[in-house]
């Protein structure tokens, strides 16, 4: 599996991995007003305007297209990996990538942690600063973990490079 930079022309794929996974993972963690609102939230206009902005990455094994992590500052935000190919290290591998791109400048990393995902991160050393919550449209209430780690333990927590 490679990482590449995600280009204009990987557009589709970087939906199609964001939304294919929404739609079949987060059904199972959420009612439907909240994967509604997560499926609005990674709209067209977000992903083209991150992938113009060459904060967009996704993983290939082999020619295929099977996950994405998208890198802002010190954030980390839209990783997705499809549903069949979930547990097998690529999720990990995006990880990783983001977490030492993210090293190179920042102390701290943070990300918001979906329900599916909140596990995966605690184990990665990463804690709960806050729990915020949105109101969808239709009144479902999206609970979710504001999360960071210090990239780098010899640097004190709360400076920045």
């Amino acid at each position: 599996m490679q990482i590449i930079k995600a280009q204009t022309e990987h557009f589709e794929d970087v939906k199609s991995i964001t939304h294919k996974t929404i739609s079949e993972i987060y059904p199972r963690y959420y009612p439907k007003g909240v994967v509604d609102f997560f499926l609005a939230h990674h709209s067209d206009e977000n992903i083209r305007k991150d992938i113009a902005a060459d904060m967009v990455y996704l993983i290939e094994d082999g020619e295929e297209k099977i996950g994405t992590v998208t890198v802002k500052e010190n954030e980390i935000n839209r990783l997705f990996v499809l549903p069949q190919y979930q547990h097998k290290g690529a999720g990990r591998q995006l990880l990783d990538f983001a977490e030492e791109l993210i090293a190179e400048e920042y102390v701290e990393i943070y990300l918001a942690s979906s329900l599916p995902a909140k596990s995966i991160y605690t184990k990665r050393g990463y804690t709960t600063v806050e729990c915020p919550t949105i109101v969808a449209e239709n009144g479902d209430v999206l609970c979710y973990d504001w999360m960071k780690k210090n990239s780098n333990p010899i640097f004190p927590k709360e400076n920045n490079i």
